[in-house]
């Protein structure tokens, strides 16, 4: 229990109706968890606007709301905190509810379209190899040292994180490696946070669904950078043209990245089979389990950031030869059959076109590349067109289906997809809804030597269909379909 003065630490006050001196059990900013003696936050979400449930709150025993219109009903029991952002003072609330946790370890951030979940979850991996405790808060999953926990978010909300980096302190994490999305930064999560660095991997487009332009998502990212404080790294990729965009006006340690332009860490492909990646790290070689040049990037940048962080050299390189590839993010397996079926993530135009371009590097040509591609529901519809451009033109057979499809029509975002292909691409496209049946029917179509190409949902084991998350899992369906096949 903590006085709501004490939690209120850093937080812009416009105003306040009562007193701070009263002590508060826990915050939540969903009324139904409201408890007695609990303070509820009222934040403005995409569907629902915790100001009109402020009565509820009380009801359930608040004695403090936080909010950036004061109620009509006000209390005389309750205390009122009028704030000019209560995503922000959520934050920096649920940083000092929980003693303000990841001033006690080095909390490295990771931003950029592509990229974020393969670099955090490797600097997990490889500080884990070398030795210390650490943490992960990813999209695919959270971990406090041994405890894995399933994630919902690319970024979690401020109290989840907060309370996540409480976990970690207890059992002497010294490193934490998280995911900082574009939403997460907008909505202040990433808040009252005390970064040791910050990591840029490239911008495509995403997200203009919620940012609406191009410019504003960049700037959403580059803000990330501008809170870092001196004492910090900024290790951004250069080969991107954002990359020097991100350190324009960040006080940390500027660092760079590339493997086409001079920088701080350079990196050359010197082989690039499916086994693995042979390269150049800062003039040392290193043979690497992963594939692509994507991929080659996301290793430089772990390279950098394990640097950055007191790991020499040597022992970085040692240990990157050591890792496995991430869940999802070009897993791959070979039939019975010598049918070799990829399932990757890539749910943007840029990851799919790196993919794709990564695979018919490696291929002879002497074999079909068949990619099996959706696109979400309630999501960006601007990409649509775009993805199905890129898997046509990119593959000897495309195969438009479902992603999680959401509240929308599939048959709708298959449409919006079909206005993307080229006349010259139609007799090689087909459109299936079912996405199991789209993997069955590539499976159907591919011979020996062939290869799958399964895009869009990668580690995911659900599609989402009006609201219900039904159990699907592209590598076990595709596992499964090409085991009946050999049969």
């Amino acid at each position: 229990m903590k006085s709501l003065k004490e939690i209120l630490y850093k937080v812009a006050i416009e105003a306040v109706k009562g007193s701070t001196e009263v002590n508060i059990n826990k915050i939540d900013f969903d009324s139904r968890k409201i408890a007695s003696g609990d303070a509820f936050v009222a934040i403005r979400g995409a569907l629902a606007n915790g100001h009109d449930y402020i009565e509820t709150a009380v009801n359930n025993g608040a004695v403090a709301v936080i909010c950036d219109v004061f109620p009509k009903n006000i209390q005389p029991d309750v205390t009122y905190i009028l704030v000019k952002d209560t995503n922000a003072a959520l934050a920096f609330m649920a940083s000092n509810y929980y003693d303000n946790p990841s001033q006690n370890l080095k909390l490295v951030g990771i931003t950029g379209t592509n990229g974020k979940t393969t670099i955090a979850s490797l600097l997990f991996q490889l500080f884990k190899k070398a030795g210390y405790k650490v943490g992960l808060l990813s999209t695919v999953k959270n971990v406090v040292d041994e405890v894995e926990y399933k994630s919902l978010l690319t970024t979690s909300d401020s109290l989840t994180i907060n309370k996540f980096l409480r976990e970690m302190n207890d059992v002497g994490v010294e490193y934490c490696f998280m995911e900082v999305s574009s939403h997460g930064v907008a909505q202040k999560r990433t808040e009252g946070l005390q970064f040791a660095g910050g990591v840029f991997t490239n911008l495509s487009h995403d997200h203009l669904d919620y940012h609406k332009t191009f410019a504003e998502y960049r700037d959403v990212k580059k803000s990330f950078f501008d809170h870092l404080p001196k004492n910090a790294f900024a290790l951004v990729n250069i080969d991107d043209k954002n990359g020097l965009v991100m350190l324009q006006n960040t006080q940390a340690k500027k660092l760079t990245y590339a493997l086409k332009t001079y920088s701080d860490y350079k990196a050359q492909i010197l082989e690039n089979q499916l086994s693995g990646l042979l390269m150049k790290i800062n003039g040392q070689e290193v043979w690497v389990r992963l594939i692509g040049t994507f991929n080659a990037y996301n290793l430089l940048a772990i390279f950098g950031t394990a640097v950055q962080l007191g790991l020499e050299e040597i022992e970085v390189l040692r240990l990157l030869s050591e890792l496995e590839s991430v869940s999802g993010r070009f897993q791959f397996i070979i039939s019975e059959g010598n049918i070799t079926a990829i399932v990757d993530y890539a749910h943007t135009p840029d990851a799919l076109e790196n993919v794709l371009n990564t695979i018919n590097d490696i291929r002879t040509k002497n074999e079909q590349l068949i990619s099996i591609v959706g696109c979400g529901g309630d999501r960006d519809k601007t990409k649509r067109p775009l993805m199905a451009n890129i898997a046509s033109t990119l593959s000897d057979k495309a195969i438009l289906t479902s992603d999680n499809p959401r509240t929308e029509n599939p048959e709708t975002i298959i449409e919006e997809m079909e206005k993307g292909v080229e006349a010259q691409n139609y007799k090689k496209t087909l459109s299936i809804i079912d996405r199991k049946q789209a993997i069955k029917t590539a499976c159907q179509l591919a011979n020996s030597g062939d290869i799958i190409l399964i895009a869009g949902k990668g580690h995911e084991t659900y599609q989402e269909i009006n609201g219900v998350r039904h159990d699907f899992d592209d590598m076990k369906i595709v596992t499964q379909i090409l085991q009946q096949l050999n049969k």
